[in-house]
């Protein structure tokens, strides 16, 4: 008897997890918009400090760590989005087939993060630089993997 109660527990369990990520959302297409707007923005934040990186605009410690803060704020949001039953948008399959491997490019992600913000913190341009193009490798290389071809 305990053994075919097993089963229905894991369900159990299984449905209590996913619930509260998906009940932010009373629509899959809600949660791809909401993580779709948010890494708009994070692509905003960003793209705003990359005439900084490329020389063409004098660096400014001061907006570099106001850009640095926001996108800090944003890097927290597009995660929730990705909730079981959420499936679609501009995101492949392999977010949901591939999860540890998703979670990894998060972690690094994250990671480059937390670099960026040193950087600019310190006001070191030469750091943040270096600290920049980690970022958008970390972006890229998920993107390259999560994310469906523009058409």
């Amino acid at each position: 008897m305990k053994h075919k109660l097993l089963p229905i527990a894991v369900l159990a369990l299984a449905g209590a997890v996913a619930t509260p990520a998906m009940a932010q959302f009373a629509k899959a297409k809600d949660a791809q918009e909401y993580r779709e707007a948010a890494m708009t923005l994070m692509a905003s934040h960003f793209g705003r400090m990359l005439p900084v990186v490329k020389g063409q605009v004098p660096y400014d410690k001061e907006k570099i760590k106001e850009n640095v803060a926001i996108l800090n704020v944003l890097a927290t949001l597009p995660w929730a989005g990705f909730a079981p039953g959420s499936e679609g948008g501009k995101a492949k399959d392999d977010v949901w087939l591939d999860p540890d491997g998703f979670k990894q490019a998060q972690d690094k992600f994250h990671a480059s993060m937390k670099k960026l913000t040193t950087a600019a913190d310190a006001g070191d341009y030469d750091a943040f630089r270096v600290a920049f193009g980690d970022v958008a490798k970390s972006c890229k290389s998920c993107h390259d993997s999560y994310r469906q071809k523009k058409k």
